[in-house]
């Protein structure tokens, strides 16, 4: 998640730095009104951009031919249906906002795959899904 979560960052910050940088040569004057309206827009455009993209990037990857995100492929894992073939897009939507459950409560949904047969967390019982080393 960690590894995924850089995949991000970059464009983030790009937003955040450029955001404002044509809006205060435009209207020098009004620099407090402008600032105050280019972070409110920022945080949306973020927000909006994160959650859209970490919902896309996660699941076309996990359902394309590689079977994984970026950092899943760097650490040598894939993610499958219980018979170890490719997920569908829509299988790997439910494991995407399955990820919201299991993260609800104290991420006790994550910890549960300390504690199962197969190594899978809420959100991949319930989906059907299994992350497995290739």
């Amino acid at each position: 998640m960690i590894i995924d979560g850089f995949v991000f960052i970059p464009v983030a910050i790009l937003m955040l730095a450029s955001t404002g940088a044509f809006a205060v040569l435009a209207h020098p004057q009004d620099l407090q009104g402008i600032v105050a309206a280019m972070f409110g827009v920022t945080i949306i455009a973020m927000f909006l951009f994160l959650m859209i993209g970490s919902w896309l990037y996660h699941t076309l990857m996990e359902s394309s031919r590689y079977q994984a995100t970026l950092g899943k492929m760097m650490l040598g894992s894939i993610v499958t249906d219980l018979n170890g073939n490719r997920i569908s897009f829509a299988r790997a939507n439910g494991r995407f906002f399955g990820k919201w459950i299991s993260g609800a409560v104290f991420d006790v949904g994550f910890l549960i795959a300390a504690f199962t047969e197969k190594k899978q967390a809420l959100h991949d019982i319930l989906a059907g899904c299994l992350v497995i080393q290739k």
